[in-house]
Protein backbone atom coordinates (compact mmCIF):
# COMPACT_ATOMS: atom_id res chain seq x y z
CA UNK A 1 0.00 0.00 0.00
CA UNK A 2 1.21 3.71 -0.39
CA UNK A 3 0.56 5.32 3.10
CA UNK A 4 1.47 8.54 4.18
CA UNK A 5 2.88 9.08 7.58
CA UNK A 6 2.92 12.61 9.25
CA UNK A 7 5.04 13.23 12.67
CA UNK A 8 7.72 10.86 11.43
CA UNK A 9 9.94 12.24 13.99
CA UNK A 10 8.21 11.54 16.78
CA UNK A 11 7.98 8.11 18.63
CA UNK A 12 5.22 6.66 17.05
CA UNK A 13 6.54 8.00 13.77
CA UNK A 14 9.36 6.10 14.56
CA UNK A 15 7.92 3.26 14.79
CA UNK A 16 5.44 3.31 12.12
CA UNK A 17 8.70 3.90 9.40
CA UNK A 18 10.52 0.76 11.03
CA UNK A 19 8.18 -1.53 10.86
CA UNK A 20 6.48 -0.07 7.47
CA UNK A 21 9.24 -1.81 5.32
CA UNK A 22 6.18 -3.75 3.04
CA UNK A 23 4.53 -0.44 2.22
CA UNK A 24 5.39 2.12 -0.15
CA UNK A 25 5.94 5.43 2.39
CA UNK A 26 6.15 9.06 2.18
CA UNK A 27 6.74 9.69 6.02
CA UNK A 28 6.99 13.46 6.70
CA UNK A 29 7.49 15.64 9.68
CA UNK A 30 6.94 19.10 10.19
CA UNK A 31 9.93 20.68 8.22
CA UNK A 32 8.48 18.60 5.15
CA UNK A 33 4.73 19.66 5.91
CA UNK A 34 3.76 22.27 8.16
CA UNK A 35 -0.13 20.09 8.66
CA UNK A 36 -1.61 23.36 9.78
CA UNK A 37 -1.47 24.92 6.28
CA UNK A 38 -4.33 23.92 4.29
CA UNK A 39 -2.95 24.35 1.29
CA UNK A 40 0.39 22.07 1.52
CA UNK A 41 -1.78 19.26 2.93
CA UNK A 42 -3.84 19.15 -0.33
CA UNK A 43 -0.46 19.39 -2.14
CA UNK A 44 0.92 16.69 -0.63
CA UNK A 45 -2.40 14.30 -0.49
CA UNK A 46 -3.13 15.19 -3.93
CA UNK A 47 0.92 14.73 -5.25
CA UNK A 48 1.27 11.35 -3.69
CA UNK A 49 -2.41 9.73 -4.26
CA UNK A 50 -2.06 7.66 -1.10
CA UNK A 51 -4.43 4.66 0.06
CA UNK A 52 -4.34 6.15 3.35
CA UNK A 53 -3.21 8.54 5.90
CA UNK A 54 -1.70 7.94 9.36
CA UNK A 55 -1.54 11.18 11.75
CA UNK A 56 1.03 11.03 14.14
CA UNK A 57 1.90 14.79 13.93
CA UNK A 58 0.84 16.52 17.86
CA UNK A 59 1.92 18.95 20.46
CA UNK A 60 2.33 16.51 23.02
CA UNK A 61 3.86 19.36 25.59
CA UNK A 62 0.98 18.57 28.26
CA UNK A 63 2.43 21.37 30.66
CA UNK A 64 3.62 23.85 28.17
CA UNK A 65 0.41 23.90 26.54
CA UNK A 66 -1.34 25.65 29.51
CA UNK A 67 0.53 28.82 28.37
CA UNK A 68 0.78 27.99 24.62
CA UNK A 69 -2.59 27.66 23.70
CA UNK A 70 -2.96 29.15 20.19
CA UNK A 71 -0.11 26.88 18.98
CA UNK A 72 -1.66 23.82 21.03
CA UNK A 73 -5.00 24.12 18.93
CA UNK A 74 -3.01 24.92 15.76
CA UNK A 75 -1.27 21.76 14.91
CA UNK A 76 -3.84 19.54 17.50
CA UNK A 77 -7.29 20.65 16.36
CA UNK A 78 -6.33 22.72 13.02
CA UNK A 79 -3.41 20.26 11.89
CA UNK A 80 -6.06 17.32 11.44
CA UNK A 81 -8.86 19.28 10.66
CA UNK A 82 -6.71 20.21 7.18
CA UNK A 83 -5.77 16.54 6.70
CA UNK A 84 -9.38 15.61 6.84
CA UNK A 85 -10.82 17.64 4.66
CA UNK A 86 -7.94 16.81 2.31
CA UNK A 87 -8.74 13.22 2.75
CA UNK A 88 -12.24 13.86 2.49
CA UNK A 89 -11.97 15.55 -0.78
CA UNK A 90 -9.67 12.65 -2.09
CA UNK A 91 -11.69 9.98 -0.99
CA UNK A 92 -9.48 8.13 1.40
CA UNK A 93 -8.74 7.35 4.69
CA UNK A 94 -7.37 9.13 7.63
CA UNK A 95 -6.42 7.26 11.02
CA UNK A 96 -5.94 9.90 13.83
CA UNK A 97 -4.27 9.12 17.30
CA UNK A 98 -5.78 10.66 19.78
CA UNK A 99 -5.39 10.49 23.87
CA UNK A 100 -6.85 9.39 27.04
CA UNK A 101 -6.67 13.01 28.12
CA UNK A 102 -9.72 13.85 26.62
CA UNK A 103 -10.97 12.16 29.69
CA UNK A 104 -11.57 13.68 33.07
CA UNK A 105 -10.65 10.90 35.50
CA UNK A 106 -13.89 10.72 37.29
CA UNK A 107 -15.07 7.13 36.43
CA UNK A 108 -14.61 4.04 38.24
CA UNK A 109 -13.42 1.79 35.88
CA UNK A 110 -12.16 1.41 32.54
CA UNK A 111 -13.43 4.12 30.31
CA UNK A 112 -15.25 3.07 27.02
CA UNK A 113 -15.36 4.38 23.61
CA UNK A 114 -19.20 5.92 24.47
CA UNK A 115 -18.39 8.01 27.54
CA UNK A 116 -18.63 11.15 27.98
CA UNK A 117 -15.73 13.24 27.59
CA UNK A 118 -14.17 16.50 29.40
CA UNK A 119 -10.88 17.32 29.11
CA UNK A 120 -8.94 19.13 32.19
CA UNK A 121 -6.54 21.05 30.37
CA UNK A 122 -5.63 22.46 27.40
CA UNK A 123 -3.76 19.30 25.96
CA UNK A 124 -6.52 17.36 25.93
CA UNK A 125 -8.96 19.80 25.07
CA UNK A 126 -7.14 20.28 21.73
CA UNK A 127 -6.97 16.74 20.77
CA UNK A 128 -10.87 16.43 21.52
CA UNK A 129 -11.06 19.30 19.16
CA UNK A 130 -9.15 17.11 16.75
CA UNK A 131 -10.95 14.26 16.77
CA UNK A 132 -14.49 16.08 16.14
CA UNK A 133 -12.81 17.73 13.33
CA UNK A 134 -11.62 14.34 11.60
CA UNK A 135 -15.00 12.42 12.22
CA UNK A 136 -16.58 15.76 10.53
CA UNK A 137 -14.42 16.24 7.48
CA UNK A 138 -13.34 12.69 6.31
CA UNK A 139 -15.76 10.58 5.74
CA UNK A 140 -13.74 7.35 6.05
CA UNK A 141 -11.87 8.03 9.48
CA UNK A 142 -11.15 6.49 12.58
CA UNK A 143 -10.09 7.91 15.85
CA UNK A 144 -7.39 5.64 18.02
CA UNK A 145 -6.88 6.93 21.01
CA UNK A 146 -3.88 5.91 22.95
CA UNK A 147 -1.96 6.46 26.56
CA UNK A 148 1.23 6.72 28.31
CA UNK A 149 3.10 6.22 25.04
CA UNK A 150 7.27 4.75 25.28
CA UNK A 151 9.57 4.01 23.11
CA UNK A 152 13.40 3.87 22.71
CA UNK A 153 13.13 7.42 20.67
CA UNK A 154 12.68 10.25 22.02
CA UNK A 155 11.63 11.67 25.31
CA UNK A 156 9.11 9.68 27.33
CA UNK A 157 8.46 8.34 31.19
CA UNK A 158 10.81 4.78 30.35
CA UNK A 159 14.02 7.27 29.02
CA UNK A 160 13.12 9.79 32.00
CA UNK A 161 13.15 7.14 34.71
CA UNK A 162 16.44 5.58 33.45
CA UNK A 163 18.29 8.60 33.25
CA UNK A 164 17.43 9.78 36.90
CA UNK A 165 17.65 6.20 38.44
CA UNK A 166 21.18 6.41 37.19
CA UNK A 167 22.19 10.23 38.55
CA UNK A 168 19.89 9.83 41.86
CA UNK A 169 19.43 7.46 44.99
CA UNK A 170 15.84 8.02 46.05
CA UNK A 171 12.98 9.39 43.61
CA UNK A 172 9.29 10.24 44.25
CA UNK A 173 6.81 8.93 41.69
CA UNK A 174 3.07 9.69 41.74
CA UNK A 175 1.11 7.00 42.49
CA UNK A 176 -2.61 8.23 42.49
CA UNK A 177 -3.00 8.66 38.92
CA UNK A 178 -3.98 5.22 36.68
CA UNK A 179 -3.73 4.48 33.59
CA UNK A 180 -2.06 1.60 30.88
CA UNK A 181 1.79 2.03 29.34
CA UNK A 182 1.64 1.60 25.72
CA UNK A 183 4.80 0.99 23.57
CA UNK A 184 4.95 2.94 20.04
CA UNK A 185 5.70 -0.15 18.59
CA UNK A 186 2.83 -2.29 19.43
CA UNK A 187 0.53 1.70 18.46
CA UNK A 188 2.39 1.26 14.95
CA UNK A 189 1.50 -2.17 14.51
CA UNK A 190 -1.89 -2.11 15.32
CA UNK A 191 -2.08 1.43 13.14
CA UNK A 192 -0.50 -0.94 10.20
CA UNK A 193 -3.55 -4.12 10.89
CA UNK A 194 -5.99 -1.12 10.40
CA UNK A 195 -5.03 0.07 7.56
CA UNK A 196 -4.26 -3.31 5.91
CA UNK A 197 -7.93 -4.73 6.87
CA UNK A 198 -9.39 -1.50 5.37
CA UNK A 199 -12.08 0.94 6.66
CA UNK A 200 -15.77 0.92 5.74
CA UNK A 201 -18.61 2.90 7.33
CA UNK A 202 -18.64 -0.26 9.87
CA UNK A 203 -15.54 0.10 11.10
CA UNK A 204 -15.47 3.87 11.09
CA UNK A 205 -15.52 5.77 14.52
CA UNK A 206 -14.07 6.59 17.60
CA UNK A 207 -11.29 3.27 19.28
CA UNK A 208 -9.52 3.12 22.21
CA UNK A 209 -5.63 0.81 21.92
CA UNK A 210 -3.45 1.02 25.34
CA UNK A 211 -1.52 -2.52 26.25
CA UNK A 212 -2.71 -4.12 29.38
CA UNK A 213 -2.76 -4.07 32.30
CA UNK A 214 -3.62 -0.79 34.28
CA UNK A 215 -0.79 0.84 36.86
CA UNK A 216 0.09 4.23 38.33
CA UNK A 217 3.33 6.35 37.30
CA UNK A 218 4.39 4.58 40.76
CA UNK A 219 3.86 1.16 39.46
CA UNK A 220 5.47 2.15 36.18
CA UNK A 221 8.33 3.03 37.36
CA UNK A 222 8.95 0.23 39.89
CA UNK A 223 8.70 -1.90 36.62
CA UNK A 224 11.26 0.37 34.71
CA UNK A 225 13.95 -0.54 37.24
CA UNK A 226 13.13 -4.21 37.89
CA UNK A 227 13.45 -4.89 34.33
CA UNK A 228 16.82 -2.33 33.94
CA UNK A 229 18.30 -4.80 36.93
CA UNK A 230 16.63 -7.83 34.83
CA UNK A 231 18.74 -7.17 32.13
CA UNK A 232 22.26 -6.03 34.28
CA UNK A 233 22.58 -2.36 33.52
CA UNK A 234 23.76 -0.72 36.79
CA UNK A 235 21.14 1.80 38.80
CA UNK A 236 21.96 4.40 41.54
CA UNK A 237 18.26 4.16 42.64
CA UNK A 238 17.72 2.56 45.81
CA UNK A 239 14.40 4.13 47.19
CA UNK A 240 11.40 5.08 45.42
CA UNK A 241 8.70 7.24 47.45
CA UNK A 242 4.77 7.01 46.49
CA UNK A 243 3.73 10.72 46.34
CA UNK A 244 -0.17 11.75 45.74
CA UNK A 245 -0.76 14.24 43.08
CA UNK A 246 -1.35 17.03 45.59
CA UNK A 247 2.31 16.75 46.39
CA UNK A 248 3.70 17.13 42.67
CA UNK A 249 1.45 19.86 41.53
CA UNK A 250 1.98 20.47 37.83
CA UNK A 251 0.75 23.76 35.58
CA UNK A 252 -1.81 20.77 34.00
CA UNK A 253 -3.93 19.14 35.85
CA UNK A 254 -4.12 15.25 34.52
CA UNK A 255 -6.67 12.50 35.61
CA UNK A 256 -6.77 10.24 37.69
CA UNK A 257 -8.25 7.34 36.21
CA UNK A 258 -7.36 7.18 32.08
CA UNK A 259 -7.68 3.44 32.09
CA UNK A 260 -9.52 2.64 29.14
CA UNK A 261 -11.53 -0.18 27.60
CA UNK A 262 -9.91 -2.04 24.25
CA UNK A 263 -12.21 -4.86 23.40
CA UNK A 264 -14.32 -2.72 20.52
CA UNK A 265 -10.71 -2.61 18.85
CA UNK A 266 -9.58 -5.71 19.51
CA UNK A 267 -12.72 -7.54 17.81
CA UNK A 268 -13.19 -4.91 14.83
CA UNK A 269 -9.80 -5.60 13.59
CA UNK A 270 -8.86 -9.74 14.79
CA UNK A 271 -6.03 -7.53 16.71
CA UNK A 272 -4.80 -8.79 19.89
CA UNK A 273 -3.10 -6.42 22.57
CA UNK A 274 0.22 -7.88 24.23
CA UNK A 275 1.13 -6.75 27.61
CA UNK A 276 2.92 -3.41 28.18
CA UNK A 277 5.46 -5.51 30.29
CA UNK A 278 6.66 -7.35 27.23
CA UNK A 279 7.41 -4.53 25.52
CA UNK A 280 8.96 -2.77 28.28
CA UNK A 281 11.47 -6.06 28.31
CA UNK A 282 12.35 -4.90 24.09
CA UNK A 283 12.20 -1.03 25.18
CA UNK A 284 14.87 -1.47 27.77
CA UNK A 285 16.78 -4.33 25.70
CA UNK A 286 17.09 -2.01 22.59
CA UNK A 287 18.43 1.10 24.85
CA UNK A 288 20.93 -1.51 26.86
CA UNK A 289 22.11 -2.36 23.40
CA UNK A 290 22.35 1.11 21.98
CA UNK A 291 24.01 2.20 25.12
CA UNK A 292 26.39 -0.15 24.99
Amino acid sequence: MKLMITGVSGQLGSELTRLGGKHTLLAVDHDELDVTDFDAVVRCVDGFSPDAVINAAAYTAVDRAESDVEVAFAVNRYGPKNLARACGRANIPLIHVSTDYVFDGSKQGAYLETDPVAPLGVYGRSKLAGEQAVLSYCPKSIVLRTSWLFSSHGQNFVKTMLRLASEREELGIVADQHGCPTSASELARALYAVVEKGLDEGSRGIYHFCQPEPTTWFGFAQAVFDEARAQGIPLKINSVNALTTEDYPTPAKRPVNSVMACAKFEETFDFTIRPWRDSLTEVIALLNSNAK
